[in-house]
């Protein structure tokens, strides 16, 4: 993985969720994705996944680009 150490596995998380969410029609792979993210990612995950985001999505496969607008983005870090 080419990717900064810290989000490394996110990346690689996100995108095996993705991988199995791509089976089904899109707009069911989009809500199950998001779903899954927002279900078990603690905050921390999520704020991690947003900064890759923010920064362009660089090794995120498409439907965790597309599922990122129903996934709940955090508070900032206190």
């Amino acid at each position: 993985m080419s990717h900064d150490a810290p989000h490394a596995k996110l990346i690689y998380m996100a995108n095996q969720i993705a991988k199995f969410m791509e089976s089904k029609p899109h707009d069911q792979g989009i809500e199950g994705l998001a779903s899954h993210i927002n279900d078990f990612w603690e905050p921390r995950m999520r704020r991690h996944l947003f900064e890759v985001l923010d920064a362009g999505g660089n090794g995120l496969r498409p439907l965790v680009l597309d599922a990122a607008v129903k996934i709940r983005r955090p508070a900032e870090a206190a």
